[in-house]
Parts: structure tokens; C-alpha cells; sequence
């Protein structure tokens, strides 16, 4: 079976988020921790969604809201880094998130036009 390379890119970058987040609560961070671990997560959550959608369109509408979970967790890196609330490298995940934002752009961009195609 070929490897679907958006569902592996998402549930690595939620394993990576995970060790984020076990370190920013032990740096006694709580509040953007938190905020940051359920968009992380919701990435890989909603691609596995989509997978199973009924529906090209279903398929698009939970790869959108993947693409806007993987925004929201680029807004919650760049605030950490931004604000010295924790002492971590963010460098390399950011990168996977930004990564991960242009995939998920570049298959809802696709999907989208193949459905106004056929409509």
C-alpha cells in the first residue's frame, strides 16, 4: 500500500508536539500549552477524518479545517518563541508545521478545482 504522505507528516509532527508540550509543562507554561497541543493534535486528527470522508466535498471540508488547525498552531510556535515563555528550540518544528500548512494548502487548492470542474 502506498504511503499517504500527508497522514504520516501529521501524526509525526503530533508525536513532536507532544514532546513540545511535555516540556513547556515542565517550564510550568499551562495556558498556550494547551492551546497549542489541541490544534497540534487536531492536524493528523482531521486528515484521518478526511480520509474517511464520504464525499469529495467532505473530504475538502475536513482537509480545510486540518489546514486551519496547522495555521493555528504556527500562531501558537511563533507567539512561544516570540514571547520567551519557555526556553525550546521551536526552530525545527516550526519548520514541520509550515511543512505541513503547504500540503494541506496545495491538496485543498487541488480538490477545489477538480470539484468547480465538474460542477
Amino acid at each position: 500500500m502506498k504511503e499517504n504522505l500527508i497522514k504520516t507528516k501529521s501524526f509525526q509532527f503530533a508525536l513532536h508536539s507532544i514532546s513540545i508540550y511535555k516540556s513547556m509543562l515542565l517550564q510550568k507554561e499551562f495556558i498556550i500549552s494547551k492551546q497549542f497541543i489541541r490544534s497540534s493534535t487536531s492536524i493528523g486528527a482531521n486528515v484521518q477524518e478526511a480520509d474517511a470522508g464520504i464525499s469529495k466535498k467532505d473530504f475538502v471540508a475536513k482537509m480545510s479545517i486540518a489546514s486551519k488547525e496547522a495555521r493555528e498552531t504556527l500562531y501558537w510556535l511563533n507567539l512561544l518563541e516570540s514571547s520567551d515563555l519557555v526556553k525550546l528550540e521551536l526552530k525545527e518544528i516550526k519548520k514541520e508545521c509550515e511543512e505541513i500548512v503547504r500540503i494541506l494548502t496545495a491538496v485543498v487548492k487541488t480538490c477545489q478545482t477538480q470539484l468547480n470542474i465538474k460542477n
